[in-house]
């Protein structure tokens, strides 16, 4: 596993739109490329766990708040490809009042898909910092294998009397898929989350990326914009 900051990826020193922002929060699809091989082998539940340690990750940032993106018009829509896997990577702005909401899609160089949605519907301020509820769904299409993820996801800005203020997120979303199999994933604060299907349970921490990330370079590197 790699210990990383991705939020310098996320937000780079360069700036960056919401769209660009939640575009590049996504280029994780490293999980989402394992799915079919998994799908072969019939190990269809780690499948369906990988795709929930996706939606998970895909949703959230971990790290130092460098600053907050800039706001997109209404009927915006950026793309750039993961770096890691090629995977096109969508996100348009469909509305901005009463709520911002955020609709995207992944298509994988083999064809599977992944779609959602998210609709922020304010900010929260409370003792641990503020927070930005986002109702989500997902979908996820690879061959005859479908899947369907509902949840919420806060995304919550901590902030400190020392440091740089940090990202972090906390919710819960609940998945079935097509072949019977069915689960929730819990995600705490620190990064931790549990992904239980059918009863069986495995834990993850979104602070270590156990997927590739050698495609950019967080210190001093560069990285290919595309759009």
């Amino acid at each position: 596993m790699t210990n990383i900051e991705t939020t310098r990826y996320e937000l780079p020193p360069e700036g960056i739109t919401l769209l660009g922002y939640i575009v590049r929060r996504m280029h994780k699809t490293a999980w989402l490329a394992s799915i079919p091989k998994l799908l072969s082998q019939e190990h269809t539940a780690k499948a369906l766990e990988y795709l929930a340690m996706y939606t998970a990750a895909s949703s959230t940032s971990y790290g130092s708040a460098y600053y907050q993106p800039k706001f997109n018009a209404i009927g915006d829509s950026v793309s750039e490809p993961d770096p890691a896997t090629g995977a096109i990577v969508t996100a348009r702005l469909d509305s901005r009042s009463p709520n911002y909401n955020i609709s995207y899609d992944v298509v994988m160089p083999n064809g599977d898909t992944f779609q959602g949605s998210e609709e922020i519907t304010g900010t929260t301020v409370g003792l641990r910092g503020l927070g930005m509820p986002a109702p989500s769904r997902f979908t996820f299409t690879s061959g005859e294998y479908t899947a369907e993820l509902t949840g919420i996801v806060t995304s919550e800005l901590a902030l400190s009397l020392f440091g740089r203020t940090r990202i972090r997120a906390f919710g819960s979303l609940n998945f079935k898929d097509n072949s019977g199999y069915s689960g929730r994933l819990d995600l705490k604060r620190e990064g931790n989350l549990t992904i239980t299907i059918n009863e069986q349970v495995a834990r993850y921490s979104l602070t270590e990326l156990p997927f590739p990330v050698a495609a950019w370079q967080p210190s001093g590197g560069s990285v290919a914009i595309c759009g």
